[in-house]
């Protein structure tokens, strides 16, 4: 018994599973607060890049996989009685045993999340340097370095709090701030009216040119799908009984996120694009420059989300590494070990933030090598190991077509965005 004992004080002590007291609603602006990342505001460069029917098919398909996917991940939670899978790894290591399962998630999901943290240090620097230079234009311009330095020093303070239920307040702030700079992105478009000289045709003048950003645009749209490496993890901070599982709450939350979701991509996506055609940039806040006082807000709604989307994808990374700490390094559980993990993670994000700040590449990079499996085929594979549907039956279908997508995404949208990562380089300095 008291190697149990001991667990379950770890498990006390460890970040996830510290409070189970949440209720659907934390569900529903967690996973908010994961899904609609920055991501949304690369959506019409991504659509300019995809043109009108496949960018609205691609959009409208992704929605509709990962909310299968998710579904699965919601399903699979508690699939054996009486145990909980409260991490992404736990599960893969259900479906294809104790080492497999390991090296099959883990590198991936830590990949994704240091990713996601690596991209908002970036996304949030640019916004306060956004915010800067919108309210002052004539103001001596000071590096992106120190901007992102700025945003950075929040979370070393933030990143201290102790569980997933402690940073629901800051994780609803964001929540609501998402739905904000949506709104203000495509309502400022329609103000701003269609442009005459408009123009909706391939953006690159060779065909090699199109494929390749037809390939990276594929991999912006997978980056912005991507809650699934935080949705279990979110699940285990709901109670559950056998009468009342968790997932009956959880799913509540999750369809009502994907619904905020589609209110936030559909009209971004498809209201820049038709505003600003192929012209758009990468980032639609940029495109828009007045009226000045309203970007300046939606940029500090952009900041403001980024902080809680982090904290949101940082907690699973500090919950392996403390309870690798723990379990395998035989640490003491302590604050001193917590602080000093916390500290050094979020020094670790900034430095690769500052040091490679073309981040817009390596964003539809890490889209497809890392979110693609886990958003689209990885929750798939996992479902035909466990419950063995019938062959050539609906769901045997449905998890092979996932399956194909995802693999595909996952192959084709790195070279897209490795050849936009290597134009950026070459002109690129240093601490800039």
């Amino acid at each position: 018994m008291e190697q149990s004992q001991e667990t379950k004080d770890i498990n006390d002590w460890l970040p996830i599973t510290k409070s189970r007291n949440a209720n659907w609603w934390y569900s529903a602006f967690h996973n908010v607060t994961a899904m609609v990342g920055a991501g949304v505001l690369g959506l019409p460069y991504a659509m300019s890049q995809l043109g009108w029917g496949p960018g609205v098919a691609v959009l409208v398909l992704s929605w509709i996989i990962t909310l299968y996917t998710l579904w699965q991940m919601v399903e699979m939670h508690e699939i054996v009685p009486g145990k909980r899978f409260d991490r992404y790894h736990e599960l893969g290591q259900h479906a294809f045993g104790e080492k497999l399962g390991l090296w099959v998630v883990v590198p991936q999901q830590l990949m994704v999340e240091c990713g996601v943290c690596i991209v908002y240090m970036i996304t949030g620097g640019n916004s306060i340097k956004k915010i800067h230079d919108t309210l002052c234009p004539n103001c001596k311009s000071i590096k992106t370095t120190y901007f992102i330095m700025i945003f950075a020093s929040v979370h070393f303070v933030l990143s201290h709090l102790p569980s997933f239920n402690s940073i629901a307040g800051v994780s609803l702030a964001a929540a609501v701030m998402s739905l904000s700079y949506s709104t203000v992105a495509w309502t400022a478009s329609v103000h701003k009216g269609v442009d005459p000289q408009v123009q909706y045709g391939p953006k690159a003048s060779s065909t090699a040119g199109n494929v390749f950003n037809f390939f990276s645009a594929l991999g912006n749209v997978a980056f912005a799908f991507a809650g699934h490496n935080v949705v279990l993890e979110i699940q285990a901070t709901i109670p559950s009984t056998p009468e009342k599982p968790s997932k009956k709450p959880m799913w509540k939350g999750v369809f009502i996120a994907y619904v905020v979701v589609a209110l936030c991509y559909l009209p971004v996506a498809l209201i820049g694009y038709w505003v600003f055609g192929n012209n758009v940039e990468d980032n639609i806040l940029i495109s828009l420059q007045k009226p000045r006082w309203l970007i300046a807000l939606a940029n500090f709604f952009v900041v403001i989300h980024v902080i809680g989307s982090y904290q949101v994808f940082a907690m699973p990374v500090f919950d392996m590494l403390e309870s690798f700490l723990v379990t395998k390094m035989k640490f003491k559980p302590s604050m001193l070990l917590r602080f000093l993990t916390r500290t050094s993670f979020v020094a670790f994000t900034l430095f690769i933030g500052i040091t490679f700040p073309f981040f817009g590449g390596l964003l539809s990079f890490f889209g497809g090598f890392a979110f693609a499996p886990t958003s689209y085929f990885l929750p798939c594979v996992m479902w035909l190991v466990i419950y063995k549907p019938k062959k050539f039956g609906l769901s045997w279908w449905a998890n092979w077509f996932c399956i194909i997508v995802g693999v595909l995404l996952m192959v084709l949208s790195p070279i897209g965005a490795l050849k936009n990562i290597i134009l950026q380089a070459k002109d690129f300095k240093f601490y800039s």
